[in-house]
């Protein structure tokens, strides 16, 4: 089983979010082996809940981490809740840590931390850019953050590309 974490924006979805999302999930779910593959992400709101309800209609297993304060949202029955009464950023360190990888899909200071998060935790990092989020800025500081490379972080303007990206990095040698 592989574990794609999912950071993504939790406020207002637009018609150029979902429509990247869109062709994201399609191609991870043409790429990868849907039944080998489980998407981890931190809630069930904005382009969480997006990203969600879509990946479930494609067939994924979906694993979320809701902080605390939004533990009591009504969650798809399809879905695994991890309810563990964790502030935002911690049930963010849950969630990458739980993470073979990281796709980033846009988002603000919560989906720029899970970045940092899983560059530091030494997991490969797929951002997709030119969402018009604050997380478009991470491609300013490069491939890796600091000196120790730990791991890579990768930009995509294409989502088939990152997907495709993603299914290889996952798939087994």
């Amino acid at each position: 089983m592989k574990y794609i974490g999912v950071a993504a924006y939790s406020g207002e979805v637009k018609d150029i979010h979902k429509e990247k999302i869109r062709v994201l999930i399609d191609t991870l779910s043409k790429e990868c082996d849907v039944e080998d593959v489980i998407l981890l992400l931190g809630g069930y709101w904005g382009l969480m809940k997006y990203i969600v309800d879509y990946s479930i209609s494609k067939g994924f297993k979906v694993v979320l981490f809701p902080p605390l304060e939004r533990e009591d949202v009504k969650f798809p029955s399809r879905c695994i809740v991890i309810r563990s009464g964790s502030s935002y950023r911690i049930r963010s360190n849950m969630l990458v840590r739980s993470s073979d990888i990281l796709i980033a899909a846009g988002g603000g200071g919560g989906t720029i931390n899970e970045i940092v998060i899983a560059y530091l935790e030494g997991k490969n990092v797929y951002v997709l850019k030119n969402m018009g989020l604050p997380s478009d800025k991470m491609e300013l500081l490069g491939n890796y953050l600091d000196n120790r490379r730990t791991s890579v972080i990768k930009y995509y303007d294409r989502p088939e590309e990152l997907a495709r990206e993603v299914c290889l990095d996952i798939s087994p040698l």
